[in-house]
Parts: structure tokens; C-alpha cells; sequence
């Protein structure tokens, strides 16, 4: 998930935002000017945070940018290809993402461009990147009150946290609200947020190349 977003996310997000359909399919298309671009089935910020390969579910509401898509999980975010920076327009970006299977997370927060916080870690892989100056929600994980919790017999868990634990503390803190964590009375109703569903698919042959050549002539 990438939120681009001057002010408060979760005030915005508590509003019920309107939906600008235009504005979406503008920015999905000017992300993927090499790509058919195809229009699906709307999803919501619940079910629509971690849509399949091929495809990008989106928003533009007043404030608030939220674009979901396989692209931006990656392992080292501070490499995050440069096009998802460059649509901000001056805006702040927050990159989050997580993978529950293997305990990963990473996030990552881009001001006027610069990259100003990167976290990256999982139990098999340890800490895989971690630049910047930690935010004060992180603080209790690296001081050790977070310590992930093991059954008896168990070996200790490799990290002096779960990843997955701080993942739902950075939701939080950068947009107001959880997917797994607890939910607070006066959080941002998921469910009735809308996201624009895409299917993506890189264009093949003489048109794929002939929308590669104009690309690189804008």
C-alpha cells in the first residue's frame, strides 16, 4: 500500500471520502503507460489492501491518495521505483506492507521526495534494511517491551519483536486504523471506503512498443 497524503489520513479517511473515479484511473494510467489498463470491480480499503499480481485497486479522495498493488512489496522499500514518487506532486508518501505467511514487514515514508524513514525485517531474513530516524511508535518494539511471545519448549524467536505486532502499531500510526490490531469506537469505517479496481497487463508486440517509444518521447 502507498498513502500520499499532506494531512491527518485518518481525519480524511473518517469523512467517508468521495471516490474521484477520473482522478484514479488518470493516476493508475500515468503509472502504466506501457500497460492495457482494464477497469474491474470496485473493492473497499478491507478487502481491496492486497489485490493479486495484474491487478491495482485505487482512490483519490480529497486529501488523500491510496494506491494498492504488488509492485511496492518489496524487500529493500528505500528502492521503490522512482514513478511512485515522482505522481506525489510534492506530497508526503507513506509505503506500508506486510506478508503474513513469513512474518514480513516494511515501510517507508518519502518527504518532498527524500526518503526519511526505511524498515524492512522478517525472522528468516533479520532486519534487511533499516535507514532513517525511528518514529516514535517503534520505540517500545526496539526497547524491548514488545517481545514476541513463544510457547513453552519453543526456540526464541529471532527478532526482539513480531514484525507483524509492529506492522499494526505503523497502520495506526500512519493512518489511524488496523486491519488485525484492536479497533477504536471512532476509527475510520473500512468497509465503506471504495477503492477503483484495475487490471493491469503489459501490452505486447507493435503497440507495446510503439507506447514504449512515445513514453520515452514524453
Amino acid at each position: 500500500m502507498l498513502v500520499y497524503a499532506e494531512g491527518d489520513v485518518r481525519e480524511v479517511l473518517r469523512g467517508r471520502p468521495t471516490l474521484d473515479r477520473d482522478a484514479t484511473r488518470a493516476l493508475v494510467g500515468r503509472l502504466h503507460p506501457h500497460h492495457q489498463i482494464t477497469e474491474i470491480e470496485d473493492s473497499t480499503l478491507l478487502e481491496g489492501a492486497n489485490p493479486p499480481d495484474g491487478q491495482v485497486h485505487a482512490g483519490c479522495f480529497p486529501g488523500v491518495t491510496v494506491l494498492c498493488t504488488g509492485e511496492v512489496g518489496i524487500d529493500y522499500p528505500s528502492r521503490l521505483d522512482r514513478r511512485f514518487l515522482e505522481v506525489a506532486e510534492a506530497r508526503p508518501v507513506y509505503l506500508h506492507a506486510m506478508h503474513s505467511v513469513v512474518d514480513w514487514f516494511a515501510f517507508a515514508i518519502w518527504k518532498k521526495g527524500e526518503l526519511v524513514r526505511a524498515l524492512s525485517l522478517s525472522p528468516d531474513s533479520g532486519i534487511l534494511e533499516n535507514l532513517g530516524t525511528p518514529l516514535p511508535f517503534e520505540s517500545p518494539y526496539w526497547a524491548g517491551q514488545c517481545a514476541a511471545s513463544m510457547d513453552e519448549g519453543q526456540e526464541p524467536y529471532p527478532l526482539p519483536f513480531h514484525p507483524l505486532e509492529m506492522a499494526e502499531s505503523a497502520l495506526r500510526a500512519l493512518f489511524g486504523f488496523t486491519y488485525e490490531g484492536t479497533v477504536e469506537e471512532d476509527d475510520p469505517d473500512l468497509e465503506s471506503i471504495p477503492l477503483a479496481g484495475f487490471a493491469v497487463r503489459r501490452r505486447s508486440g507493435l503497440r507495446g512498443w510503439l507506447a514504449a517509444l512515445a513514453g520515452k518521447r514524453n
